[in-house]
């Protein structure tokens, strides 16, 4: 059985040892994420500080994103964007990992404090009964403080969050 997580499209093209798991991985991805690749894309703003870290991750999101646009997962992707949160077959990303698109609806549960993507992944983790995965401590300290019912982990910690989720 794979470990679970919710977690922005972005996040699996960054971090590359996302992908280089030792045990089956699955990553549920809100589809507006998806959507986010593009932009970063096209955007001339820097994802990362240094100008060849930038270069890399651009060109791992324009991997992704070719990667999607393969006509199997994009059939995959349409699939699940016909019905609120239905989840699409998995996107298969080497031997242990799989990544599945959900069509996440935001609903303003949590848009005082958090923004609707960052509310598409709370719900998502709710729904899924899956744990967040991000680089955001802001994030971690704002579902902390709003008490939210999901479990969540720095990317940083992706071992340990691999271990702790072992024996839910």
């Amino acid at each position: 059985m794979s470990q679970r997580f919710v977690i922005e499209a972005v996040m699996v093209a960054i971090y590359g040892q996302l992908l280089a798991a030792n045990r089956p991985v699955e990553y549920i991805v809100p589809y507006t994420t998806v959507l986010e690749l593009y932009e970063f894309e096209e955007g001339s703003e820097p994802l990362m500080n240094e100008p060849g870290d930038d270069r890399h991750v651009k060109e791992k999101v324009k991997e992704l994103i070719a990667y999607f646009e393969e006509p199997l997962n994009k059939k995959k992707i349409q699939k699940a964007l016909s019905v609120p949160w239905a989840k699409s077959a998995p996107i298969l990303l080497g031997d242990q990992i799989k990544l599945s698109i959900i069509n996440a609806v935001d609903n303003a549960h949590y848009g005082e404090v958090f923004d609707p993507i960052e509310t598409e992944l709370l719900l998502s983790a709710l729904k899924e009964e899956a744990p967040v995965l991000t680089d955001q401590l802001e994030m971690i300290e704002r579902i902390i403080a709003a008490a939210v019912p999901i479990q969540v982990f720095d990317i940083d910690d992706f071992d340990f969050a691999l271990e702790g989720t072992a024996q839910l």
